[in-house]
């Protein structure tokens, strides 16, 4: 064997091969450290997150047929109809500065516009494609206008742009629902085409708040390129987690986030009492004021925005009904705005029945259901100096080393959210989260399944108190059951159970039971569920009460049963 400097030459081999394997996986691993694209700035995060409320707009020419936009192509009306909409949408009544007054009115901060939904069809003047606003007889650039109108009214402006896109012929996939491939496609050629669209909003109605894409089918590894082209038109800019891969924050649809101190999310909701994103006609109906606040103060709570959905009519204007909510809540912030705006979330975890925001020295705790005469959350590691009932009224607040006792005299209590406002002796946001999560003294809970015997979806998170947690079963459950034992014989008069948001409606038939003796008795039946589902119910002495869910499309999962009474 040949020796180089008396070394064997397989030698010298082993350690070329070494160095460079260490050489590589230095290379890898500083690409793992590496962002794929350009961080967001600090500074525009934080303006995004202090605004906390903004007016998410779904609209196009799909509103003459009071169907969903982009969904209903191929499916409730046929893909030529569909498409040939925009060639008799004439929105004369359309005013950008009636939008925004109504966003201003709602105490909205920021609007975000569907400039293109899946369906491809585009709000602006593009040069990209005629299938947009300028070759229907209309022929204004909405997009443009409702910009102008932002910067004149002093709201932020972003814009919604599907990544999807099911006209194209270039994607590959097509409607109904994306679900069909088309024989020959260029995703190479559509990713320009989203580029150069992308490049038109930014360069031609900015600065966004926001670039909010949507749907990214078959796009990982494309959303770095729109990602890094938007950072590099615009530095201090936002963009959300649909682009593929990644992005600056997450877009919980149609429920309220999770508290996260760490990542920044936003709760897209619908207006709409039937969960429709574009206007579904008269009958569509509003959500209560209620439930619109609920939506907004448990979001602030968990450190979220909220991004609320309105629908505008065919003829241009924002349906009245909607309007008039949205002008409600406003009147609810321009009272109590400095518990939500700028604020951050916590110390206490929110729950369905409280949330708490923060900022400076202030606590702002909102009790949205009382469920006793008195209220004890876990203590601060920072003195209460001073309370205030901001809502009016007379509280009661004391600090023990057991924990922080609100009481708050049944006159004073507000049906909706009662505000307490606590002055700390220093920062709030040196608090550590608080979790408001105690098994309740003497329950009992089992179940039929658990998710994957998991020990974080026991039948035991269903009454914690906690509606971040739940009882979850397996994928493909469709029928189960609930268990408690309260401890011993209960009068029960009320019902109360929270399916868990995220996974809609999935209990499609239960009764309610309880043990006689060997024999569970049914006192109730029902169909669906959802949020915040309750009943009186005539009074009956039980110790085991039962949810015996009899027909679900997917795993039942629910955050809270909580059974009232003497």
């Amino acid at each position: 064997m040949k020796t180089v400097t008396g070394i064997p030459s397989v030698s010298v081999l082993t350690c070329l091969s070494t160095v460079l394997f260490c050489g590589l996986n230095l290379i890898a691993a500083e690409a793992e450290s590496t962002p794929k694209f350009p961080p967001v700035q600090p500074e525009a995060m934080k303006n995004w997150q202090d605004k906390r409320f903004g007016m998410f707009i779904h609209w196009g020419p799909v509103s003459l047929t009071a169907k969903e936009i982009g969904w209903s192509r191929g499916a409730e009306t046929p893909i030529e109809v569909y498409d040939n909409l925009y060639r008799q949408f004439n929105p004369t009544n359309f005013n950008a500065d009636e939008w925004v007054s109504v966003a201003r009115a709602g105490g909205m901060k920021y609007i975000v516009l569907t400039t293109k939904h899946h369906d491809g069809f585009c709000l602006w003047d593009t040069k990209l494609t005629d299938f947009n606003i300028m070759n229907s007889p209309f022929k204004r650039d909405v997009v443009k206008e409702l910009a102008a109108a932002c910067r004149k009214q002093g709201i932020a402006f972003g814009t919604y742009y599907s990544t999807c896109d099911w006209h194209h012929p270039d994607f590959p996939l097509t409607s109904p629902g994306g679900k069909v491939k088309r024989s020959k496609y260029d995703l190479d050629s559509y990713n320009r085409y989203l580029l150069g669209q992308v490049s038109e909003l930014i360069t031609n109605y900015g600065p966004l708040i926001t670039m909010w894409n949507d749907v990214p089918q078959m796009f990982e590894g494309r959303g770095v390129k729109t990602i890094k082209l938007v950072r590099q038109l615009q530095p201090d800019i936002t963009v959300n987690n649909r682009t593929g891969d990644g992005g600056d924050y997450d877009t919980p649809e149609q429920h309220i986030g999770s508290f996260n101190m760490e990542r920044p999310w936003e709760s897209c909701m619908t207006i709409s009492a039937h969960n429709a994103w574009a206007w579904g006609g008269p009958k569509d109906g509003v959500k209560t004021l209620a439930a619109c606040l609920d939506m907004l103060i448990r979001g602030a709570g968990g450190n979220g925005n909220v991004l609320l959905n309105v629908g505008p009519r065919p003829d241009g204007m924002i349906d009245p009904e909607q309007a008039a909510r949205v002008k409600e809540i406003g009147d609810w912030l321009a009272k109590y705005g400095e518990s939500i705006y700028a604020t951050r979330g916590g110390p206490w975890k929110p729950t369905k029945n409280l949330a708490s925001t923060r900022k400076g020295n202030t606590i702002y705790l909102h009790v949205l259901r009382w469920t006793g005469d008195a209220l004890t959350l876990p203590n601060l590691s920072r003195k209460i100096v001073r309370s205030t009932l901001m809502t009016g009224g007379e509280a009661s607040v004391r600090q023990t080393a057991d924990g922080v006792v609100v009481v708050v005299p049944p006159q004073h209590r507000q049906p909706i959210d009662t505000i307490v406002k606590l002055d700390l002796d220093g920062a709030a946001m040196d608090i550590a989260p608080l979790s408001l999560a105690v098994t309740r003294s003497g329950l009992k809970a089992t179940a039929s399944n658990v998710h994957q015997k998991q020990d974080e979806y026991s039948a035991d998170k269903a009454f914690d108190g906690d509606s971040e947690t739940r009882w979850a079963t397996d994928s493909g459950t469709r029928k189960a059951w609930l268990e408690v034992d309260l401890g011993k014989p209960t009068t029960i008069t009320k019902v109360v159970i929270d399916e868990w948001e995220g996974g809609g409606k999935r209990v499609h038939a239960f009764e309610l039971q309880y043990q006689s003796g060997t024999e569970w008795k049914t006192f109730y039946k029902g169909t669906t569920l959802g949020a915040q589902w309750q009943k009186a119910v005539e009074p009956i002495k039980a110790q085991r009460v039962r949810l015996n869910i009899l027909d679900a499309t997917e795993g039942p999962t629910i955050n809270e049963f909580e059974i009232g009474g003497k």
